[in-house]
């Protein structure tokens, strides 16, 4: 690590390094004075100049050369500059002068008066404290512990009035006197001997006084005795030394205890328009920095004027003429073109004995408010002003309030209790109070309709034929320019007659059977609902079905013979019934499970007759083999003998009556011809 500083200002004169102390001799007392300024100087005088050093140290050791240059609020002064030593004048009048003597230093230019004065002590001991120089207000300081030999010095410690504040190695501090600060500085350099003894030096003690940043500021006034009614100037004269010329001030400028104009700005002028007499009124001024804040007063001065009869008294308004509306406030603003002294101000209405209001100042001008004009304050106004030679009166002007449109009320004009599609309805929207014209616009879910304008106020109308998607929430606004008011939401519920239904068959077939279930689904593609479906067979009512939330409605029946036929349905909402066309529907052949029964009774029949004809086929055979082996005949020669056989037919059980087979059978014989019924052999 290595120990170096640079201390850079924005006027110094380079960048100077120094290498690290090394112990030295005992310490001495050690005072550096950097002069306060000697304060307030007379208006018009010269700032002072300012002596700078480089190296910027005020200490230095015996044998040291130190060079000082002499600076005013231009440039540094290369030529012409007087020099002092300890009050005593110099011969060399050059821009810089080099010393290796103790002593206080000043120096001055053409364009300045004297500096303060700077003590440079040049010492021959072995540690030195140094401070920067120069110091102003709230500006800091740095402080840097110093030893002959450098490379020996191990740590360094600074200490304020006895107590210890900082330490380092190779770094200086920074601290911030307060002004007329008198604390007291010193520190302290230690390090090892070869041996490893430890050995620590101490410096003078060091106490700094800094300089004023700028001086007390003195108003003055430009012309310094006007006449009332005239403009005045008034200065906050002080100045910035030199080095710190980038330091900003701001000025502000009061008349007894209240401020003039804007308050605080960066220009240390002001212009009053117009003094008026005042007695013995004082004015006086502040100057401040920003950063750091330093504010200074100026002393209090008086300023006398004359006094000026009014005249041209006129009145306005704010806002202006024509452009008032109602609620805001009304200033009505009097003003005279001259006149000094105190003025009384007053103001009126046509038709009221009374005064609205009356004020007594010192000015020019004078306001009076009135709040939350109304409608009923329209009327013709004036002013009137007198400082003791009588009332002035201003022209009549003319105040009519402008009324903003008040939340209009949206009403829906059908022509019958329920809107119908088809119908046409009326939106009417009026704001009960507004300055004309007034634009009304309205809007279905916030999209806009249409608008209409009521040139001279009142309500104003739009029609709608309405359709299906007419229905949903309505609301209208009112602008006169003024101010937009949206109404309330009106809800508008449009009913739609119902459509020609359409009537379907599940299952979609021309022919069904006996005993199928049917489904006949009627639905209107249209229609608000509930909407209730009849159905019908052959104009006959089947019965009804509602459908409360819209959509179709379906029916079931179990087929019969006789539900063959047309069929149809009818849908109604209320608004009208609707019907459908025909579906042609033809119930044949029997239902499955008798089919079935049917069937296999019939295949019993013909068995059962085959078994009984094969049998008696058989039995008359052998009846016939039997009689001619036991009567034998004789043929005559051609004649050919046939004998019948004989036909047993045995008996066949009748059914019982009461038999539920044989009730199928019967029933599901009845959609059949020639099919006869019985039992079936199986079963008997």
């Amino acid at each position: 690590m290595f120990c170096e500083h640079r201390w850079d200002r924005s006027l110094a004169f380079g960048e100077t390094v120094f290498p690290c102390p090394r112990p030295g001799p005992a310490p001495m007392l050690l005072w550096l004075l950097l002069i306060l300024a000697p304060g307030r100087q007379p208006a018009g005088a010269l700032p002072k100049a300012l002596l700078l050093l480089k190296p910027p140290w005020s200490t230095a050791f015996e044998g040291e050369t130190v060079t000082l240059f002499c600076k005013d609020h231009h440039s540094l002064a290369w030529e012409y500059v007087s020099w002092y030593h300890n009050e005593t004048p110099l011969r060399k009048q050059s821009g810089r002068l080099q010393i290796s003597k103790s002593g206080h230093y000043r120096c001055k230019t053409q364009r300045s008066s004297l500096s303060d004065p700077v003590h440079v002590q040049f010492l021959p001991d072995w540690l030195v404290l140094q401070a920067s120089h120069p110091a102003f207000e709230r500006d800091k300081v740095v402080l840097r512990c110093r030893g002959k030999e450098e490379e020996d010095i191990m740590e360094r410690t600074y200490y304020k009035n006895e107590e210890k504040i900082g330490s380092s190695y190779n770094s200086n501090i920074t601290v911030y006197p307060a002004f007329n600060d008198d604390s007291t500085y010193r520190c302290t350099a230690s390090g090892m001997y070869i041996l490893g003894m430890s050995w620590t030096e101490t410096s003078r003690p060091l106490k700094i006084q800094v300089q004023e940043l700028f001086p007390s500021p003195v108003l003055t006034a430009s012309p310094s005795w006007p006449i009332e009614g005239s403009p005045v100037t008034l200065t906050c004269e002080t100045w910035l030394p030199p080095l710190t010329s980038h330091t900003r001030l701001q000025f502000c400028f009061f008349k007894e205890h209240r401020a003039l104009g804007a308050g605080w700005s960066n220009s240390p002028e002001l212009q009053i328009p117009t003094m008026w007499s005042e007695g013995a009124a004082s004015y006086w001024c502040q100057a401040r920095t920003v950063i750091p804040r330093i504010l200074k007063t100026s002393p209090r001065s008086q300023i006398r004027v004359h006094r000026v009869p009014v005249s041209d008294v006129n009145l306005e308004t704010q806002p202006p003429v024509g452009q008032l509306i109602e609620g805001e406030d009304l200033v009505l603003i009097c003003s005279v073109a001259a006149g000094t002294g105190t003025v009384t101000f007053s103001w009126h209405r046509e038709g009221s004995e009374r005064s609205l209001g009356r004020k007594t100042q010192n000015a020019l001008s004078a306001e009076l408010r009135i709040a939350s004009v109304r409608e009923q304050d329209a009327g013709r106004y004036y002013c009137a002003a007198d400082n003791l030679d009588g009332p002035v009166l201003s022209k009549r002007i003319r105040i009519t309030p402008r009324v903003p449109a008040s939340r209009p009320v949206l009403t829906v004009r059908t022509p019958r209790a329920q809107a119908v599609e088809g119908d046409v309805v009326e939106l009417h929207c009026e704001a009960q109070r507004g300055s004309p014209p007034i634009l009304y616009r309205f809007y279905r879910e916030d999209v806009p309709l249409g608008s209409s304008s009521a040139p001279s106020g009142g309500g104003a109308s739009l029609n709608l034929s309405l359709t299906a998607e007419h229905s949903g929430n309505y609301s209208c606004e009112a602008n006169n320019g003024l101010r937009v008011q949206r109404s309330k939401m009106v809800s508008l519920s449009i009913t739609v007659p119902v459509s020609h239904p359409v009537l379907t068959l599940n299952p979609d077939v021309a022919q069904a059977m006996v005993g199928d279930v049917l489904e006949l689904r009627c639905e209107a593609q249209r229609g608000s609902p509930p909407i209730l479906y009849w159905f019908y067979h052959e104009d006959v009512i089947l019965g009804n079905t509602s459908a409360p939330f819209g959509g179709g409605a379906s029916f079931n029946l179990s087929l019969t013979t006789e539900h063959s036929g047309n069929y149809s349905c009818g849908a109604d909402n209320g608004l009208g019934a609707q019907s459908s066309e025909t579906v042609s529907l033809n119930i044949t052949g029997l239902c499955k499970n008798k089919v079935t029964h049917i069937t296999v009774g019939v295949i019993g029949c013909l068995l059962s007759m085959l078994g009984l004809a094969a049998t008696a086929a058989l039995v008359g055979r052998f009846r016939t083999q039997r009689k001619s082996a036991h009567s034998p005949r004789t043929h005559q020669k051609g004649e050919v003998f046939h004998q019948e056989p004989a036909i047993v037919y045995s008996e066949v059980k009748r059914a019982d009556p009461y038999d539920p087979a044989r009730q199928d059978c019967e029933e599901a014989a009845e959609g059949y011809e020639n099919v006869p019924c019985t039992s079936l052999a199986s079963d008997h």
